[in-house]
């Protein structure tokens, strides 16, 4: 064996034995970490819920279970309308949130789940990572400690249950209705009376008239809270909310301190639950309509009268806010200007081929 042959081989070889040793090394210098997550929704809703679930054991497999989040539904640490102040005070390292619950601390944050007239669930997600939502979304949320990842989205929402049917805009005078978000500040211009109520609460609420309506998510969810069961008018489409996102908000220390392995981990794993999320509800909507049809849910569109009042009152205050909070005119010109620049396309691509193959679907 000549002396450059054995010098390859014994080199070879000790290349061979570091890599052993540093591959346990590195493994055993990874901390073990335990979070806590509070969710806004209840047990009982398997698939909102079920997102945060999926990303606690994404984040435990790819980190051979060093790094553990502890899901909580709503109420069993905080109430499910107050997990971003648990995540800003520090009393849990996360939540799982629509961010526009909160628009009462800044309108802003509307934008981040989205706002009524605005963007589809695909053009959401590209718009947080292409159109400035990010920046514009994490700027407002550093007000209260936190980041947020986009980790989840519902797709178009229904109307909601309504105990009496809408004829036009006379109908929605003083009607109590549970709505979230923006949507119920533009609607209170047409005479309904908005209801923030947590998703445990709505079915009460509606049942012992409380409220006269009800809006949740869209059929799958709304069967699981038995909306059906007492409101009988069942309305479409939700267009406060054509894709509403939501979000995993961490506190910002503790988001700091992650090693950045970890922090690549908690976003992929954020991804992954954005596409269980809406792959699952796809799934699982419209079967569930068909049940609730059958079961005596009685489908409506909304009047036109009512839309497009809904679209101008829409408009007017969001100019009204704009004049008064330079965050939510930046947020509103950026996510405005990226709906006017993609819907063109939508409608040559996406929305084509759908209404297409909507109107071939009888004669499959």
């Amino acid at each position: 064996m000549t002396l450059k042959r054995r010098q390859l081989l014994t080199g070879g070889a000790t290349a061979l034995a570091a890599g052993a040793v540093a591959s346990p090394a590195i493994a055993q210098g990874a901390p073990e970490i335990k979070w806590r997550l509070t969710s806004s929704f209840p047990r009982i809703l398997d698939t909102i819920f079920g997102t945060a679930q999926t990303i606690s054991k994404y984040i435990a497999e790819a980190t051979d279970n060093r790094f553990q989040v502890q899901t909580f539904p709503a109420g069993e640490i905080v109430p499910g309308l107050q997990a971003l102040d648990a995540v800003q005070n520090g009393s849990v390292e996360c939540a799982q949130t629509p961010v526009y619950f909160y628009f009462g601390k800044d309108p802003t944050l509307a934008f981040g789940t989205g706002v009524p007239f605005g963007l589809n669930a695909r053009l959401s997600l590209s718009w947080w990572h292409f159109g400035g939502g990010a920046e514009i979304i994490n700027e407002t949320l550093a007000k209260f400690n936190t980041v947020g990842f986009p980790c989840g989205n519902s797709g178009c929402q229904m109307g909601g249950f309504f105990r009496k049917e809408l004829n036009d805009l006379e109908d929605l005078k003083g009607l109590k209705f549970r709505i979230g978000g923006l949507g119920g500040q533009v609607l209170a211009k047409l005479g309904i009376v908005p209801q923030q109520i947590a998703p445990g609460d709505v079915y009460p609420a509606l049942e012992k008239g409380t409220i006269d309506a009800a809006e949740f998510v869209g059929p799958y969810d709304d069967e699981k809270l038995g909306l059906h069961k007492v409101a009988k008018y069942y309305y479409y489409p939700g267009w406060w909310e054509g894709g509403a996102m939501m979000h995993l908000v961490i506190n910002t220390e503790q988001w700091n301190k992650l090693p950045k392995s970890y922090q690549r981990i908690v976003q992929d794993a954020a991804e992954a639950g954005n596409n269980w999320m809406l792959g699952k509800y796809d799934a699982v909507n419209a079967p569930a309509l068909r049940r609730l049809v059958a079961g005596g849910a009685v489908l409506k569109a909304f009047p036109p009268s009512i839309m497009e009042a809904s679209y101008k009152a829409a408009n007017e205050l969001y100019d009204q806010i704009a004049a008064t909070n330079p965050g939510f005119k930046k947020a509103l010109d950026s996510y405005m200007g990226f709906r006017a620049e993609q819907l063109p396309w939508w409608s040559v691509g996406e929305l084509s081929f759908d209404a297409f193959m909507a109107r071939m679907r009888s004669r499959a």
